[in-house]
């Protein structure tokens, strides 16, 4: 393949810095930590917040720095499994995963009648009276379908810090943070000091920033003394209560953005940067959640990025620039975990609205990605795996000029991966005759012809 000068000229490429190892791992991780929340339903904010407040009970009670430094981190990511039981909740109770999960937070599920009630109010609620009801005793019907979701979540979101490179103590965090002091709480129904220190901290520092955000601090501080010894430990309760007339750090907790509040709760003797491994890990570890969103897109993320760094280096790219492109492919559907699951796996065609609400995960992603120290130089890249060159792309109607070469062969990339995998609207897979056939047709309008040619070279030569 000839390659025009202009794709191969190094001066040509885009900036791909920083490199440097100079970038604090908090910064990138409390920034990725908003797309954890979008997934869970929250507003964004809600992990970071939850960090404040378990390291200042933690600052109470004297806690180490190593185990501040891993309790740290575990509240951060303490979502970090959310994505993988988003399909199964969507689907057990017929309504948008996103609206379930937020009202979650806000129940004590352990008293039956509120577990009933929280049910009759959020089973089906679109659907026809009989529906509903169909609906609603088939969930009862399956009263362990609920311990099996947390279970999904909290060992998932354990794989995730592990994978991360985070300790033990962290990722044992994340696994206990739905566990209650006494023994009510899942997967395990822990009770007492069986629970780990750390993800009993968890447990209350995430229900106290969702009634402080919601309600006001009255309200956080008092569920926080009612579940006092049934959800909560009551030392660390009294470690919160502690703090209850400290204005200053509930003015920093009602800020929009606290990120920039959290560092100075970092242990400073256990801070750490990134590295460029570092960097890989947080990329391939995110583009894991992202793919566990949806049954159909479980190695989207992964196939994406293997056809970009397989385009670029084509067009003559070092391993250094395709080892950059490949986080921004790796997180190029960011976006995704802030769109329910009955838009990503509905089978039939969306509606008008529901494709506006899909179009909306590119804004997702360019919006959290611009947060992100290390990645916010791609992040309009990433952004633009859905734009096409005569503009009748999405979401900004970018332009064949306004493109840059990395985004036409991410653009690429992401259609050929989509139309080899199966999807809910299309249960087969397609073949590669098939595959480029397709695209063969939009090569030109549509889409970069010599990404294009780029991509077919680099498939027969896998």
């Amino acid at each position: 393949m000839n390659v025009p000068t202009s794709y191969c000229d190094r001066d040509a490429q885009s900036e791909i810095g920083p490199f440097a190892a100079t970038v604090a791992l908090a910064d990138v991780i409390a920034a990725l930590s908003y797309a954890l929340d979008i997934t869970e339903g929250q507003p964004e904010g809600h992990s970071t917040k939850s960090c404040l407040i378990a390291m200042r009970i933690a600052q109470e009670i004297g806690l180490s720095a190593s185990d501040r430094s891993a309790l740290f981190y575990g509240t951060l990511l303490k979502d970090a499994g959310c994505s993988s039981n988003a399909a199964k909740v969507c689907s057990l109770f017929d309504a948008d995963d996103h609206k379930i999960k937020q009202s979650f937070k806000l129940q004590d599920l352990t008293r039956k009648a509120d577990a009933f009630g929280y049910l009759v109010r959020n089973v089906a609620t679109d659907r026809s009276p009989v529906i509903r009801v169909a609906k609603l005793a088939a969930l009862i019907a399956q009263p362990g379908a609920g311990k099996d979701m947390i279970q999904t979540r909290c060992s998932r979101g354990a794989e995730i810090a592990t994978k991360l490179g985070f300790t033990q103590a962290t990722a044992e965090a994340v696994r206990a943070l739905d566990e209650h002091f006494d023994g009510s709480g899942e997967p395990s129904n822990l009770r007492g000091d069986q629970i780990p220190l750390l993800g009993r901290i968890v447990c209350l520092a995430q229900t106290v920033e969702v009634y402080f955000t919601t309600f006001g601090r009255v309200a956080a501080l008092d569920v926080a003394q009612q579940r006092s010894g049934t959800w909560f430990d009551p030392e660390l309760v009294q470690a919160l209560w502690s703090f209850q007339s400290d204005q200053d750090f509930w003015s920093q907790l009602d800020r929009s953005d606290a990120r920039s509040a959290i560092a100075a709760f970092e242990p400073t003797e256990q801070r750490m940067y990134v590295d460029e491994d570092r960097l890989d890990a947080i990329a391939e570890g995110f583009a894991d959640v992202i793919d566990a969103k949806s049954p159909w897109t479980c190695r989207h993320s992964f196939g994406v990025a293997e056809a970009t760094v397989g385009i670029l280096k084509q067009f003559g790219y070092s391993d250094e620039h395709a080892r950059f492109w490949r986080r921004a492919a790796l997180l190029h559907d960011i976006g995704k975990l802030g769109v329910s699951n009955r838009i990503l796996d509905k089978p039939g065609k969306l509606s008008e609205a529901e494709f506006s609400q899909m179009r909306r995960h590119v804004d997702h992603t360019r919006r959290i990605l611009r947060i992100v120290p290390c990645f916010r130089n791609f992040a309009d890249v990433a952004a633009a795996h859905h734009e096409k060159l005569d503009g009748s792309g999405y979401s900004l109607g970018l332009s064949d000029a306004q493109l840059s070469r990395e985004a036409k062969a991410m653009c690429v990339a992401d259609i050929f991966d989509a139309l080899a995998a199966k999807r809910p609207y299309r249960q087969r897979q397609m073949g590669l005759d098939e595959v480029f056939e397709i695209m063969g047709k939009e090569a030109g309008p549509k889409i970069c012809p010599i990404a294009y040619e780029a991509l077919r070279l680099h498939v027969d030569m896998v």
